[in-house]
């Protein structure tokens, strides 16, 4: 897992979040949503066929862990997880809070309207909380 680096195409919506265990995680900059996008750190991986069976069991786990934490990031009543990978094929799975008034409800986010960056002192609190987490 030592080569591991994140395609370059996630630095132009997200930023870096933290390391657990499995996942390389990043905070998706789009203030519309809390979202997070946690990208296993096993190089070639694609599918989630693509991981080890313990592999698949830790991402499961991380992938809960995510979901908690963006309960916290902002206000959710539902929680959209999704690993799709049709413009960025690395594998990667998002972790989205939705609420019924969020704009796009019941509609996915997946490529629906500009993103709305962060101010950098949200973005820098959001941050923070999710490194705690």
């Amino acid at each position: 897992m030592s080569q591991f680096r994140p395609d370059p195409a996630f630095e132009a919506g997200s930023v870096a979040a933290a390391e657990w265990p499995l996942c390389h995680v990043r905070l998706q900059d789009d203030a519309r949503f809390p979202w997070l996008i946690l990208i296993p750190r096993v190089e070639g991986a694609v599918e989630l066929a693509d991981l080890s069976a313990e592999q698949r069991a830790a991402l499961m786990e991380e992938t809960v862990r995510a979901g908690d934490l963006v309960r916290r990031l902002g206000p959710v009543e539902k929680l959209n997880v999704g690993a799709i990978g049709n413009v960025t094929s690395q594998l990667h799975v998002h972790v989205v809070g939705r609420r019924r008034d969020d704009g796009l409800w019941p509609d996915p986010v997946w490529g629906r309207g500009p993103a709305v960056p962060y101010d950098p002192a949200e973005r820098a609190r959001l941050l923070e909380k999710i490194a705690g987490g």
